[in-house]
């Protein structure tokens, strides 16, 4: 297996990196920086190379040719100071990093593990919860950027330009070309970048929090946000309730029937549900597990933030020098096409940094400069992908409408129609107690925090007011890098009025009363994911756990599509089911996808959509449907899993034997091959 080599020469390269152009950064920090960067160039020399080679062995080949040259050219730039050494500081600080990462990182793994594609005794493949919607597109991308001319198209959409950033699915789709299973491709490289997106809170906190207790609860502030969610859960959980089943009535505590509903209901915990205006979902299960561009995105823009502020502001003149600002650059003007919204949560707080810092800081002119050189940096990199990929649909869209609009105080004021909540009990209530220690660091005096919250404030100002996109609770994916500064800021509060409270007897208890009800909400929604991807004991049937997605007969004949046709050929199939196996398993371009993922992206489908509904219904009569759209092989199940479509579709079933030729037939299976011209 050659991933695993591949993967160690990049990391290697961005350590050795890093070491030459910033040695006066700490060890520790250069260590997770040089891992960070390897990854960026791993995600991003392939598919520059993938444009001449497409997304092949080659590419990767001459990506790794690339990658010798780019650390030849660091080396031959490398700073003259000396890198400051391991000492015990170091040490220590490593100690905590591992005592945060590591256990975080476990649990992270045991949910991609029951998550992703997880093979059940029957041989098909389940998952949990949080990755029912979104796990089978990210695998038709890694699947169909496999061999693939690049910039790609949308599997489930062909003739249409992937706009969405893809850098963080090409990464796995190295893996599977170099020969990991999908499962493992997804696995190991989500497991690699929340390693790397926790060690680098750990280390963005080392420089915004004023001490190693402030820095732990701060990180702990952001990995486990939940929010005072569970008082909906537990606010009447008095008394009893009588259960009907089939060996006669029980009388069941309310508490117990309350934390059943939590553990086994879908999108029941206390950070996700709707209907109560509880949105602050816990980035842990319900981001960084599902949504991995997210994740890659995250992971991408937290090493931004930490050269952001170590490089500009002053606050350590050791680390502010010319190598930094334009390794800041670079690193943010290649974060587009990994995460767009990380890119522009970077821009907004490198803005409220710079507005700060005219007003507070001496030699404004001196720092303006170095702003706006890495700003040009920045823009520079990351204009061709903005102008290709981003802008064409968020400001355009296949309707020619704008995604972009002003809407007050995010999904507490839906589509602008009032809010549904008192506005700083909305956010109290989602954020919980620590949002309020947040509003105390308003009127403090440190001028830290006022810098920071300088920073995270532009961010969060810019997320309550417009919604960059169809769905308008992704602001949260803004949201969150602006309450990642805001933790640490939090965290020094609480430990402030700790330190006021010495003598005091009850301290010590209230302390851990308060950090229990800060994370019992995130705990609940961690613990019902984690359930959520487990196998049932023989007998039980639970309709959100352990879902299966792809049957054994599904996954035969993706297997068979994958072995038997042309990696560019076109399948007609039904257009709503969102697990598909031709494009999610077999990595096939479908007619068209479902608009779970689609609308959402900006796209009208519904001319296709009767397109295939009355091509399925008279074959005969429409036949010009598989022409109009390129198709190579029409695929027919009798059932899908979850959607019937194809009984709704009304099938002409004689019509398609007749009229086309059938080259695979199992199970109920049927894929017939298109005649050329």
């Amino acid at each position: 297996m050659l991933s695993v080599p591949y993967l160690i020469c990049y990391l290697v390269c961005g350590c050795m990196i890093v070491r030459w152009l910033l040695p006066r950064h700490p060890a520790l920090n250069r260590l997770w920086l040089g891992g960070s960067l390897g990854v960026l160039l791993m995600m991003w020399l392939p598919a520059l190379f993938a444009m001449i080679l497409r997304f092949s062995v080659h590419a990767h080949l001459a990506a790794l040719c690339a990658l010798a040259m780019l650390t030849g050219l660091a080396g031959l730039l490398r700073s003259s100071s000396p890198a400051k050494p391991w000492d015990s500081e170091e040490r220590r600080q490593l100690l905590i990093t591992l005592a945060i990462a590591v256990p975080l990182t476990a649990l992270f793994t045991g949910l991609q593990i029951t998550h992703v594609y997880r093979v059940n005794a029957d041989g098909g493949w389940t998952v949990g919860q949080a990755t029912f919607g979104d796990l089978p597109m990210h695998t038709a991308f890694i699947t169909n950027f496999e061999n693939a001319p690049f910039p790609p198209d949308y599997p489930m959409y062909p003739g249409h330009r992937l706009s969405y950033p893809f850098l963080a699915d090409s990464l796995s789709t190295s893996f599977l070309l170099m020969g990991m299973s999908l499962q493992a491709a997804v696995i190991v490289s989500a497991v690699v970048m929340f390693f790397l997106t926790v060690c680098g809170v750990t280390a963005l906190g080392r420089e915004l929090s004023l001490g190693k207790r402030a820095l732990i609860i701060g990180v702990l502030f952001f990995f486990l946000n939940g929010g005072l969610g569970f008082l909906y859960d537990f606010d009447q959980a008095a008394g009893f309730r009588t259960v009907l089943e089939e060996d006669g009535e029980h009388r069941v505590l309310t508490l117990a029937g309350r934390m059943e509903t939590i553990m086994d209901g879908y999108y029941q915990t206390p950070v996700n549900r709707p209907e109560d205006n509880l949105r602050w979902s816990n980035v842990i299960a319900d981001l960084f597990l599902p949504q991995r561009t997210f994740l890659g995105g995250y992971s991408m823009a937290i090493p931004c933030f930490y050269l952001l502020f170590t490089t500009l502001g002053g606050w350590n003149r050791d680390r502010c020098n010319t190598r930094a600002l334009n390794l800041l650059g670079l690193w943010a003007g290649l974060l587009p096409l990994v995460h767009t919204h990380s890119f522009l949560a970077l821009g907004l707080c490198s803005a409220g940094l710079l507005l700060h810092d005219m007003i507070f800081l001496d030699n404004r002119l001196f720092w303006l400069k170095r702003y706006l050189l890495y700003a040009l940096l920045a823009v520079l990199l990351a204009a061709p992908q903005l102008i290709c990929f981003t802008f064409r649909q968020t400001f355009a869209g296949e309707e020619g409408v704008s995604f972009v609009r002003f809407q007050f105080n995010w999904v507490n004021n839906p589509d602008g129609l009032g809010m549904r909540d008192f506005y700083l009990w909305f956010w109290i209530k989602n954020a919980g107690l620590p949002f309020i220690l947040v509003l105390f660091a308003l009127f403090d005096r440190d001028p830290m925090h006022r810098r920071i919250l300088f920073g995270a404030g532009m961010i969060w100002l810019a997320a309550e007011l417009v919604v960059f996109q169809p769905n308008e609770y992704d602001n949260n994916k803004l949201f969150y890098l602006a309450w990642l500064q805001c933790g640490f800021v939090a965290a020094d509060t609480l430990w402030t009025l700790f330190d006021r409270l010495k003598g005091m007897a009850w301290r010590g208890p209230a302390l851990a009363g308060f950090l229990a009800v800060c994370f019992l909400s995130a705990s609940l929604s961690l613990a019902r994911e984690w359930k959520s991807g487990l196998p049932l004991p023989e007998g039980r049937f639970l309709q959100y756990q352990s879902i299966e997605v792809f049957s054994p007969e599904q996954l035969a004949a993706a297997d068979f599509i994958r072995k038997e046709t042309d990696r560019d050929a076109i399948f007609l199939t039904a257009a709503d089911t969102h697990m598909n196996p031709v494009d999610s398993v077999a990595g096939r371009h479908v007619v068209c996808g479902p608009d779970l993922w689609l609308w959402w992206h900006g796209f009208n489908t519904n001319e296709t959509k009767l397109d295939i509904k009355a091509f399925y219904a008279n074959p005969a009569g429409h036949a010009d449907v598989v022409q109009k759209y390129g198709a190579d092989y029409i695929y027919y199940e009798f059932s899908y899993p979850w959607q019937d479509e194809f009984r709704t579709l009304g099938v002409d079933f004689e019509g398609l034997c007749d009229l086309y030729e059938t080259v695979y037939a199992k199970d109920g299976i049927y894929i017939f091959r298109v005649p050329e011209g």
